[in-house]
């Protein structure tokens, strides 16, 4: 049953304890009932527990009191906008790793293109299909696993297995998921150039449906992390075609 404690909906989760994912815990951050209803209802049926807030001041307090492992964020909410969420999230050292899938009627290309270079990771316009909320969810939380036995892969660059950060020698910088995923798709082949399509296939899977222009706002970010180590030129843009990863001089 829905309980609706002020402008909290508490729903408790069917747990599938043979899938990693599906322990997650959802923030669902949307202010037409209707809609949190309708994502929160799927996603439990997929395996998650989710608490819903209906507009952003409430949010904020549900992050910093919580425990969260993947925040819907709707980007038209009231109190604290859905933007301004977004960049607290981004700024905050205990929720700057959290996935962020941001769901919102302004769909135009822009309005992407500006979630995406603010710290989301994934977009998906309203209306749209609840499957698809589902498996851009899981898609999102495949993706923020920290593969195991992440060892040194260059003489100085190296990546931690256990968090998204960066070391080189004792240098470090942290980065989020989808920046530390992508560049551990492009280092496990130093040299070979990877295209905007291989790259949306390993890095943001095969059933998210996200543009090639993603890949570029992903490496911007990426390179502005490995500029606070010096090495931002390990990316290199292969004119026409996409980026590899340069080996760095000791």
């Amino acid at each position: 049953m829905l309980e609706v404690p002020g402008t909290i909906y508490q729903y408790h989760a069917l747990m599938n304890e043979e899938s990693a994912e599906n322990s997650a815990d959802i923030l669902i951050i949307e202010d037409e009932e209707p809609i949190a209803r309708l994502m929160a209802l799927h996603l439990r049926a997929a395996g998650f527990s989710t608490r819903c807030c209906s507009d952003g001041d409430t949010a904020l307090a549900a992050l910093r009191d919580g425990s969260w492992r993947l925040v819907v964020l709707d980007r038209m909410i009231p109190g604290t906008g859905g933007m301004q969420v977004l960049r607290w999230l981004k700024k905050s050292p205990s929720c700057m790793h959290l996935p962020v899938l941001m769901v919102t009627a302004l769909g135009m290309p822009g309005e992407r293109v500006q979630g995406l270079n603010e710290g989301a990771d994934d977009y998906l316009p309203k209306p749209f299909e609840p499957e698809e909320l589902v498996a851009r969810t899981r898609a999102l939380l495949r993706r923020t696993r920290v593969q195991e036995g992440g060892s040194a892969v260059t003489p100085t660059l190296r990546l931690d297995p256990e968090v998204p950060v960066i070391y080189d020698g004792d240098r470090r910088v942290e980065v989020r998921p989808l920046e530390y995923r992508l560049l551990q798709v492009l280092m496990d082949k130093p040299g070979k150039t990877r295209s905007r399509e291989y790259l949306l296939d390993h890095v943001w899977g095969r059933d998210v449906f996200v543009e090639a222009r993603t890949v570029d706002v992903t490496v911007k970010r990426l390179r502005k992390a490995l500029d606070e180590i010096g090495r931002k030129d390990c990316i290199e843009t292969v004119r026409s075609m996409g980026y590899r990863f340069i080996i760095p001089e000791s």
